[in-house]
């Protein structure tokens, strides 16, 4: 019931967030996926302290020195689906230099999130989600909503709504040249 509420209330409220930094609406392309939300900024990615799907504390402060993508997703979520592919092959081509690490926001549908992963083969890590990180994010109000940390921690990019692996990939190289 919770995640019919959740859902109800992002398609009540859009897919719009605010916060600070620059923002630019990207019209999509023919027969493409609905507007992404970009903001990019210089401030630091809050720590978090998580509990991943192999019973580890996840620390974001333990990526220090490697680029991080931050993905808020749930295992009922359409375009959250659709994505992943995308970030395993991101985890796989910049496997030394990037962690993918996925926030489940999973409620009711908890007990899915680790048959999720095996079917669709995560090979990046995944922790569960809770309300003081949804905040501490500026109020995930929309998934997937991602967050591109450089390695000083510092977010430089958010992304709400799916986007094309082409435009991670974009902006991954020009981080690590």
């Amino acid at each position: 019931m919770k995640k019919y509420l959740i859902l109800f209330l992002f398609i009540l409220f859009g897919f719009g967030i605010t916060g600070c930094g620059k923002k630019e609406k990207v019209e999509p392309e023919k027969g493409t996926n609905p507007p992404v939300e970009r903001q990019e900024s210089s401030q630091l990615a809050p720590n978090f302290d998580l509990i991943s799907t192999d019973g580890k504390n996840i620390k974001l402060s333990d990526y220090r020195g490697k680029v991080v993508i931050v993905d808020f997703w749930a295992t009922w979520c359409p375009p959250c689906r659709k994505g992943i592919p995308d970030l395993i092959e991101l985890q796989k081509e910049f496997k030394n230099k990037l962690v993918v690490i996925g926030i489940s926001l999973d409620q009711d549908t908890k007990s899915d999130v680790i048959p999720f992963m095996k079917k669709y083969g995560i090979n990046y890590p995944v922790v569960y989600g809770t309300n003081q990180v949804i905040m501490d994010y500026g109020s995930i109000n929309a998934i997937p909503t991602s967050f591109v940390i450089n390695k000083e921690g510092k977010i430089i990019g958010k992304h709400v709504g799916l986007i094309p692996k082409s435009e991670y990939e974009s902006k991954l190289k020009e981080i690590l040249s």
